[in-house]
């Protein structure tokens, strides 16, 4: 064989990869474009309208169990009154131990 006849086949063969990695790429390209219509096709036919709903009535009612929970805390704190025996139990029984702490400081700083 001479030189020209291996440049022949070379350049043959270089043509025919390219034709077929240009082929297999085409083929890959348009099965990943059909997927991805499918897929698109597929998502614009589901409603999300609903689920939006779905999720904003339910973060809805979850606040409003929390802030009746929050109220009604707050109110039971409000209601308590000082003459509730067990507030002048805590009440009397603070008192006394500032005093105490009083009587003692007061003897330390003598």
């Amino acid at each position: 064989m001479s030189a020209s006849d291996w440049s022949n086949l070379t350049l043959q063969l270089e043509e025919s990869l390219i034709s077929a990695l240009g082929h297999y790429l085409d083929n890959w390209r348009r099965n990943e474009t059909a997927a991805a219509n499918a897929l698109d096709k597929t998502i614009a036919e589901e409603n999300f309208w609903n689920v939006i709903w779905y999720l904003a009535v339910m973060i809805g009612m979850f606040a409003f169990i929390v802030v009746a929970m929050l109220v009604s805390t707050v109110k039971s704190k409000r209601g308590e009154h000082s003459n509730d025996p067990y507030h002048q139990y805590i009440k009397e029984d603070w008192t006394a131990q500032l005093q105490q702490s009083d009587v003692i400081s007061n003897f330390a700083a003598r």
